[in-house]
């Protein structure tokens, strides 16, 4: 799917006129009863639509998956997607993560139907989930998908339900003519709902999803420069390793807005935090932690151009605090220089 099938001809000359796209992305959005903490974070992504200048104005949201829980049920499609984003006016496209995979059999819905419906749709409609929003269904090819663009070619995949995730063969076979077919002189992120690397214990990094990661590469001879992850409730950056490319950042970026509760990481890492002590080499892995924020929810604001990729972590005010809209300066932010 090409950029000019989302965005509208003058963003996209903008874009194509600085060398620039800015974008957002996060996981794991879903309010379920208390939509307190997405509204938050969609509060200051709106700001930083509304007090940001093209060419740094972000052109889209790339959703992690989870957008909603707790079984991708149609009727919470309006209270935790199209009600939280109404002044969010810029497109939204998704991969799907496990709770929107999930089946809830009381409703008799199959798995992803309405993800599919919402995101996946024939045509841009207004979707029979949507109560009152202007916003239209998205026109994606698939569940696992990649967005072409004039700077970074995007694939997104479909981890699927189970803890640790997992890929079909079929899928496999596509993401490596994906990586073959991607455009050599441009940069690719590869985005997946659960994490390659987490230091979160009851959700720890996929082993499955890191085989398949690596002998996927090394069958296509292309590795992606940043991988993008969701489904821990936090916010975690890693060093590590792919197929000899060094130092590749793979983020966890999980605290969107599911309700307030948010996953803690252990002493041992709190510890070096506290202590300066970043980034922490994770045990028997040649991977480190380099940063991590699990006590407030915030999302992504990347920004692409032909030297550098650059990933800003955004942590949003408590909602109990009285905070004035405007632009947020990063919590975290690292930056990769291209090969031209």
């Amino acid at each position: 799917m090409n950029l000019d099938a989302i965005l509208d001809p003058d963003t996209i000359k903008s874009i194509t006129d600085n060398e620039q796209l800015v974008f957002h992305s996060v996981g794991d959005t879903g309010g379920v009863n208390t939509p307190t903490y997405i509204e938050a974070v969609a509060r200051f992504m709106d700001c930083d639509l509304t007090y940001s200048e093209p060419p740094d104005r972000p052109s889209l949201f790339y959703h992690l998956g989870d957008v909603v829980y707790y079984d991708g049920e149609s009727a919470n499609y309006w209270p935790e997607f199209y009600e939280p984003y109404l002044n969010y006016h810029a497109p939204i496209v998704a991969i799907p993560g496990n709770h929107d995979g999930d089946v809830n059999p009381a409703t008799g819905e199959s798995s992803l139907q309405a993800f599919v419906r919402n995101f996946c749709s024939q045509s841009a409609v207004i979707s029979p989930d949507n109560t009152e929003a202007p916003r239209r269904t998205m026109t994606q090819p698939n569940v696992f998908w990649t967005l072409n663009t004039p700077l970074v070619t995007i694939i997104g995949l479909y981890s699927n339900c189970p803890e640790g995730g997992q890929i079909s063969d079929t899928q496999r076979s596509w993401f490596i003519s994906e990586l073959q077919a991607a455009a050599s002189d441009l940069p690719v992120i590869v985005a997946v709902h659960h994490p390659i690397y987490s230091a979160y214990g009851p959700h720890p990094g996929s082993t499955r999803l890191k085989d398949l990661l690596e002998s996927s590469c090394k069958s296509a001879g292309r590795s992606p420069d940043v991988v993008l992850t969701g489904h821990v409730h936090n916010y975690q950056r890693f060093s590590a390793p792919l197929n000899g490319k060094q130092d590749v950042p793979f983020i966890v970026a999980g605290a969107g807005g599911y309700n307030q509760r948010l996953h803690t990481l252990g002493k041992v890492f709190h510890d070096a935090q506290q202590k300066n002590q970043l980034p922490v080499q994770i045990e028997g892995e040649d991977v480190r932690l380099e940063s991590f924020n699990d006590q407030q929810h915030g999302y992504l604001r990347i920004t692409v151009t032909k030297q550098t990729i650059k990933l800003d972590y955004i942590v949003v005010p408590d909602p109990s605090e009285q905070a004035k809209d405007g632009l947020l300066k990063p919590y975290d932010s690292v930056e990769l220089k291209l090969l031209g």
